[in-house]
């Protein structure tokens, strides 16, 4: 059925995206306005209609294509809809050569008269023309090198008796003789890096063949001119010209500007630029546009930290100008074993440095064992907790030294170094010695870990932990539980108050007789007297492994709503703001000793509180878990578990797993020779992973102030610093800090103008840096950057792995074919005497084809025919 309003040997056709993606005639793509022919193989159009039938486009006209006397049928794109579609098919042999015949445009009349599809232009094919020398070929040649005389040849040779001998080597001053030692330079040496001023060089200028088209509609061609000669006065004009009054009368008129204009130019430059200029004066060192960081301050012990290194380290955080680090001992298990009564005559510390006085330490804590993790509490920065090598977890009150740290603070926010000139003064007043404190309760060896606590965290004062491991409701609104990990395949929960057990103990004494109090030598606190030596987990959460037995050895975690460990943020950094937080806290500082453990069916269930928890292993792996516990419907015991998802990422121990500040879905990880960035939720992977460096990564961190700023310590003593706004595959800017491995890196918000970076390494050294104003500022809407930036690479990673899953389809899909054709019965080959034969019937075939054409040619006499 052919449509009305065209010629009779066209079709119109309306092709569908996929046929047209199927056969190259994508509209405005492979077909356009200016080039709308397309030829298409007959073989083709009917391969397209036996496979898809009647959903082919080009089904209506099976017939005429099956009818079609030649091989190769024209398709033309209507892009004006003409005919009422967006193709038509040349049905004819004849129309196909008038579409493709071009045609010699006669004018606008006769161009606009005909049809948009018989419109040509006419196009001239190049002739080629003789080459014409003009004597480049001579220049060629005197350029070329040549060889003016014989090549030189040499012969090297040696005795043969020499082939073989043993070699005999001896000793020499390489002073006595010339030329008898090397030296290695270490820079670059100038002589093998010259550079090549002038070169000769020989070419041949042809004209360049170039084919070129533009989207201008070129419907007949027309005569163009161009100029190429300027326009010249001739002699005559000059004269006049020069002569002239109007001249002389400008050139007096402007000569004394332009000496005036020239004087000028030889004073200053009329062409300098002062916005630049400006922009520039803040390229000098500790300006804003230096971007490195600035040693700003160093504190190191020859007594307390000889032969130790720092563990980790945390700024006070309300008293200004305070930072306590954690020492250990450098030394292996089987030394640390062998020298166990040594270490027991030198406790372990966490010393309490103060900007006013670098050179001795303000407080002492004293620590049953080597603490390798300590918190301050986030309700009462009074209490620290810690976690010790041996697997016990450490509690101080420091209330009572509170005044001595205080008077170590600066005045007025101003910078901190403002007050290093009453060192002396300081140093008269101050004691002797310097003040120990004694822990006030330790939880039991045998309760606690069985390996070094490598982390520990408070719980927030927004809600509590059941036995169960069900978030609940907390009524105190104050910090009253702790989570550590240790590599013994586990995660403890513990809570600071006293069991409602004590409580009725304590009510029984009540009614006794008054006895006389116990004599405390050590001045220690009656805080925790409750829990020393009797601390016991609230919950322990194994950690099981996914597809095998046994468990995984956690070294770091990261709770969702665990922000205690956020409390350098933006807000801390304003003095004032600080004091007020000093005094409201002074006021309703809690009394841990008063707090007892509510029942659990008092307590309101929360909901809203995520149970999960991130999980870095010392085989470089991280795990997502629930730290909720299950009951056995058989047993009725609380088991684990196990986690949902497991990466194997970093080629190294995990050392960091911590939470963005401004993004508490995003999180950083560290281990072995890289890092990874993951987003809360998208289980696929890592969303940016670094590449392998040189060095090992120790730690990582944050910055507090920019969000798309990292801060990444290696083994060398350099701090890769990472703007991810700037660039992704490779960091910023690099800083050697120290010549040892870095351990511990912890930001600090002095003020708006002013932020620090602490950095603790090997050797027992605290390096405090100043971040520059480029490092501590954030951009306009960087946050918002930072996010987008974050969702397009999720949408990056489950793009990737759709197309991973569809690969593997498509291989399976393949092998399954391969399978399928190896199975298919094997056909015989011919033996030689059937291939002669089947060769011979066609030899005779031919020789029977080829007489009878002969014969009808009348080259062959007719042997039937009888002459009568």
């Amino acid at each position: 059925m052919q449509a009305t309003g065209h010629p009779n040997d066209i079709l119109p056709l309306t092709l569908t995206s996929a046929t047209q993606e199927l056969f190259g005639c994508r509209c405005d793509e492979d077909v356009t306005g200016d080039n709308p022919y397309k030829i298409l193989r007959k073989e083709d159009i009917v391969q397209d209609m036996r496979m898809r039938a009647a959903v082919s486009d080009f089904s209506p006209v099976k017939q005429l294509v099956l009818d079609y006397p030649e091989d190769e049928l024209l398709l033309v794109y209507d892009r004006d809809f003409i005919y009422g579609s967006s193709f038509y098919l040349v049905l004819t042999a004849d129309a196909k050569d008038r579409h493709l015949k071009p045609v010699v445009a006669l004018g606008v009349e006769v161009a606009l008269e005909r049809e948009p599809s018989e419109v040509f232009a006419a196009q001239k094919t190049s002739e080629p023309q003789p080459w014409i020398s003009l004597g480049s070929e001579q220049e060629i040649e005197e350029e070329s090198v040549t060889d003016s005389r014989p090549r030189l040849k040499y012969r090297i040779s040696r005795v043969r008796r020499e082939f073989g001998a043993p070699i005999f080597f001896s000793d020499r001053n390489a002073m006595e003789t010339k030329d008898g030692f090397l030296e290695c330079t270490p820079y670059q040496d100038k002589n093998f890096s010259l550079k090549q001023m002038e070169r000769h060089t020989g070419v041949q200028t042809i004209p360049n063949l170039k084919s070129s088209s533009t989207q201008t509609q070129w419907t007949y061609p027309r005569s163009m001119c161009t100029q190429y000669e300027p326009r010249e006065f001739s002699k005559e004009e000059k004269e006049n010209c020069l002569q002239s009054e109007n001249l002389k009368n400008f050139v007096n008129s402007v000569a004394s500007r332009f000496e005036i204009a020239i004087q000028q130019n030889e004073i200053m430059d009329v062409f300098f630029d002062d916005w630049k200029a400006l922009s520039e004066e803040d390229s000098g060192y500790g300006r804003k546009a230096d971007p490195h960081l600035k040693e700003y301050q160093s504190f190191t012990d020859l007594h307390f930290s000889k032969d130790k290194t720092i563990s980790n380290i945390n700024w006070h955080p309300t008293i200004n100008g305070v930072i306590a680090v954690a020492v250990t001992e450098r030394l292996s298990f089987e030394d640390r074993i062998n020298g166990s009564t040594k270490l027991l005559l030198n406790p372990s510390l966490i010393l309490f440095w103060s900007f006013s006085d670098p050179i001795n330490p303000q407080l002492l804590l004293e620590c049953p064992d080597d603490v390798f993790s300590f918190e301050f509490c986030p309700s009462d920065p009074n209490i620290i907790v810690g976690g010790c090598m041996n697997g016990q977890v450490v509690l101080w009150d420091i209330s009572t030294h509170v005044e001595q740290l205080q008077g170590t603070r600066t005045s007025g926010g101003k910078n901190i170094a403002a007050n290093t000139n009453a060192l002396q003064g300081f140093e008269d007043k101050r004691e002797n010695e310097t003040p120990v404190v004694r822990y006030c309760a330790v939880s039991g060896i045998e309760n606690g870990h069985k390996a070094p606590i490598t982390d520990i965290q408070w719980l927030p004062g927004t809600f509590e932990v059941s036995r169960m491991g069900v978030p609940m409701e907390n009524r105190n609104g104050i910090c009253v539980q702790i989570v550590t990990c240790a590599p013994d395949c586990c995660v403890m929960f513990w809570d600071i108050r006293a069991p409602r057990v004590l409580q009725t103990m304590a009510d029984q004494r009540k009614q006794k007789v008054e006895e006389k109090p116990l004599e405390n030598p050590h001045g220690v606190p009656n805080t925790f007297k409750h829990l020393d030596l009797t601390w016991k987990p609230l919950i322990r959460v194994s950690l099981p492994k996914i597809d095998t037995s046994g468990e995984y050895s956690p070294l770091k975690i990261s709770l969702r709503d665990n922000t205690c460990d956020n409390h350098t943020g933006s807000n801390a950094g304003i003095d004032a703001d600080r004091a007020h937080l000093n005094a409201e806290r002074s006021e309703v500082a809690p009394e841990y000793a008063l707090l007892r453990v509510l029942s659990a069916k008092q307590l309101k269930p929360l909901e809203d509180i995520c149970t999960q928890l991130y999980a870095g292993t010392e085989d470089g792996e991280l795990v997502y878990t629930d730290w909720k516990l299950e009951k056995d419907n058989d047993s009725g015991r609380l088991f684990s578990a196990k986690p949902s998802h497991r990466f194997i990422i970093h080629d190294g121990q995990v050392n960091t797993v911590r939470r963005s500040p401004f993004f508490k879905d995003i999180i950083l990880t560290v281990g072995g020779w890289t890092f990874a960035i993951w987003k809360e939720g998208v289980m696929n992977g890592p969303i940016i992973q670094s590449s392998c460096s040189q060095k090992k990564c120790t730690v990582g961190y944050w910055s507090q102030s920019r969000p798309a700023v990292l801060f990444i310590g290696k083994e060398d003593g350099n701090i890769d610093v990472w703007d991810l706004l700037e660039k992704t595959h490779e960091p910023s800017q690099t800083q050697n800090i120290t010549a040892t491995q870095i351990t511990c890196i912890k930001p600090w918000i002095v003020s708006s103008k002013q932020h620090l970076l602490a950095v603790s390494d090997y050797l027992g050294t605290l390096h405090i840096l100043e971040i520059p104003w480029t490092l501590r500022s954030p951009s306009s809407n960087e946050k918002l950057s930072m996010s987008k930036y974050f969702e397009k690479e999720v949408d990056r990673l489950v793009y990737f792995e759709k197309r991973r899953e569809m690969r593997a389809k498509e291989k399976k899909d393949s092998e399954a074919e391969e399978l399928r054709k190896k199975m298919e019965p094997i056909i015989p080959e011919k033996q030689v005497e059937q291939i002669l034969e089947e060769a011979m019937k066609e030899y005779e075939d031919y020789l029977s084809l080829e007489t009878v054409i002969l014969k009808e040619m009348g080259l062959l006499p007719d042997t039937n025919k009888v002459d009568i």
